[in-house]
């Protein structure tokens, strides 16, 4: 069995360009990034999926593996669809690489499914929401589940509304595992109506009644969409140092 680490890492942004390279005490995002992701043992080989010169330049100097993918890809989905079509694996999983506090017992805990059972087209991480400034934020993606832990419905807004009880909420965690073949379907998809909406792009498989299976994880990780976010992992990470 072969499993293959895709990290996506596009220069542009729309809130915060370049932001791969931005640096979290003295290195780079995205080799943060990197380094988790070649702690999981169960990877055969692991990839930085990028666009771009200058994110490429970094990985040569850093000494990252990197494939250099299209420039008009929408989604990190569709840039880990490209690479899957470049290198044949059993699996391929997305880290997002502005996810640097993801560690690789989180990485592993999506890849397991996998490995036990295949029935599912996509395995995404979620984690159960504590802090109520998450659950307004329209930056973090929540999701709702069936009883199979199968995604029922991604949104910006907070759900389910807590008409007569307070649920648990939950918002995802941006690790994913593909199925070559279901990669292969979704960049053959248009873009629906509910993924244009809410712009969350795992909506993609459920518009199209694909299954994606959820793990539930402890891992609270903070994904890097603003300045302000990047303030945050390095406050984090400057508080795990003085812990050990």
């Amino acid at each position: 069995m072969k499993i293959l680490g895709v990290i996506p890492a596009r220069f542009k942004s729309s809130r915060f360009p370049g932001k791969p390279l931005a640096d979290i005490h003295g290195k780079p995002m995205i080799l943060h990034v990197y380094e988790n992701a070649m702690k999981v043992s169960l990877f055969d080989k692991v990839l930085i999926a990028t666009d771009d010169e200058r994110i490429a330049s970094e990985c040569t100097r850093h000494g990252m593996s990197f494939v250099m993918t299209s420039d008009e890809h929408k989604t990190g989905t569709d840039r880990v669809a490209e690479v899957a079509e470049k290198y044949a694996a059993d699996f391929y999983v997305n880290i997002q690489g502005d996810e640097p506090l993801v560690s690789p017992d989180t990485i592993e805990l999506a890849i397991q499914p996998a490995i036990s059972n295949a029935d599912f087209d996509a395995i995404n991480l979620m984690t159960e929401i504590r802090d109520i400034s998450d659950l307004v934020n329209s930056t973090i993606p929540k999701v709702v589940v069936n009883i199979r832990n199968e995604a029922i419905f991604f949104s910006r807004s907070p759900i389910p509304y807590p008409k007569s009880e307070r649920p648990k909420y939950y918002k995802q965690v941006c690790v994913y595992v593909f199925k070559r073949n279901a990669l292969r379907r979704f960049v053959s998809l248009e873009r629906g109506p509910i993924e244009r909406s809410e712009d969350i792009e795992m909506l993609r498989f459920l518009e199209d009644r694909m299954t994606v299976k959820m793990v539930e994880v402890r891992d609270d990780s903070v994904a890097v969409d603003t300045a302000a976010d990047l303030e945050v992992v390095k406050n984090i990470l400057v508080n795990r140092r003085k812990l050990k």
